[in-house]
């Protein structure tokens, strides 16, 4: 027997149980609240709409949820929740508060912001952030940015994988460890239970084994990439800070975000912090002759600018600066090239030991009894293969001092 009750009366005598069928619930048109059970009610509108509405005490006070219109939420699917609350109030639940967190689940764009908020304080170079957020902005949000970060599945992922897995392999990689950093922020925040990227290994296959080193110069070619750049009409503080970085075998990003305040002028040394260092360490770098005539061509242009190489804006010189200038002079090389050319030039050229080169391009000692007995940065011994090096770029012949 059906049961018409007014919005806020309780059904009397013996409450009904599954009382309502698809075919009421279908045609019913006289406005009212028609009880099924477990507090479960068809709310029928003067408008004719209707949704499905559960009276329920939670912890003590009496609440009415909503549970979605019909037809949208079926009358089986309607039951299976009110059930389901229920169950979860009677066991000290709290079904409402379930219901407020599944809307605040963020979208995967949403997840996506909040992590990277949270791991950038801890990079080096705020270039990082930049190219995290691009690369998800460009090759993942259009696929999965509006999914709920819990609704997410392991076939989303590798959608948005495949067009890229062989194409650009080196970005797909770190578009998947992005994504799972993203998924396991998601487990550790209890929206979901798994992490579906560290599955996709093996469905992805493997990439191409080739590896793929950064363009370089030979070291004979590289005084030579220096006099393009000082004939083009570049500006002065590219130029003269491509300069410095091959004097200096230094990476870009420690070299754009320098300041004077590093350098020391009479003790010929450029100090690293070591929050711009690689190894996080800090890193002091001896100055040759030239390095020093560079740098005070750079402290007449930068007119009293604390960076020692500001852009046009006075502020710090972007990465890109460099690797665009070179691909307008057709050099072929990218910045981080010439370290490798530095490295070639000292194993071919001279007689300078391999832990004294090493340490030039401040590498990581990976040898764990090497790293222990190792107390020296081998300044002085850097200092006189750093002047060789410029030597040999003024000269274009190698000067194989010995270490």
């Amino acid at each position: 027997m059906l049961t018409r009750r007014g919005p806020r009366l309780k059904p009397r005598g013996q409450h009904p149980y599954e009382a309502l069928t698809p075919v009421f619930v279908h045609t019913v048109e006289e406005a009212g609240r028609y009880c099924d059970g477990h507090g479960l009610y068809l709310d029928v509108r003067p408008s004719g709409s209707r949704g499905w509405i559960q009276r329920l005490t939670i912890r003590g006070r009496r609440h009415e949820l909503g549970l979605g219109g019909y037809p949208l939420v079926s009358l089986k699917e309607a039951r299976e929740t009110a059930f389901a609350n229920r169950k979860l109030a009677r066991e000290g639940g709290d079904p409402l508060a379930e219901k407020r967190r599944s809307r605040e689940l963020p979208t995967f764009e949403q997840a996506a912001a909040r992590v990277l908020g949270q791991m950038q304080g801890g990079w080096r170079s705020p270039k990082h952030a930049r190219d995290w957020m691009s690369s998800m902005r460009r090759f993942v949000f259009p696929h999965i940015g509006r999914t709920r970060v819990s609704a997410v599945t392991g076939g989303d992922v590798m959608k948005v994988l495949e067009p890229i897995w062989h194409w650009k392999p080196q970005t797909a990689r770190s578009v998947l460890q992005r994504i799972g950093s993203v998924m396991q922020w998601a487990v550790a925040m209890e929206f979901r239970a798994d992490n579906p990227c560290e599955r996709l290994g093996p469905l992805l296959g493997p990439q191409n084994g080739v590896v793929r080193h950064m363009q370089a110069l030979p070291h004979r070619d590289v005084a030579a990439a220096i006099d393009t750049v000082r004939a083009s009409a570049e500006r002065p503080l590219v130029k003269l800070a491509f300069e410095f970085m091959v004097l200096t075998a230094a990476r870009s990003g420690e070299l754009c975000g320098a300041d004077w305040d590093e350098i020391d002028r009479d003790g010929r040394t450029w100090t690293v912090p070591a929050g711009r260092m690689k190894a996080k360490r800090e890193h002091r770098v001896p100055l040759c002759p030239r390095a020093l005539d560079v740098l005070a061509a750079a402290r007449a242009e930068a007119a009293g600018n604390p960076l020692v190489f500001p852009n046009a804006s006075g502020n710090r010189m972007r990465d890109q600066a460099l690797s665009r200038m070179l691909k307008r002079l057709d050099i072929p090389a990218v910045p981080h090239g010439f370290r490798s050319s530095f490295r070639d030039w000292a194993a071919d050229e001279t007689d300078h030991p391999r832990e004294v080169v090493e340490a030039a391009l401040a590498h990581v000692v990976h040898n764990a009894v090497e790293a222990a007995y190792r107390r020296t940065d081998l300044f002085e011994r850097r200092a006189r293969l750093m002047d060789d090096w410029a030597r040999y770029l003024g000269n274009g012949t190698a000067a194989a001092a010995p270490g």
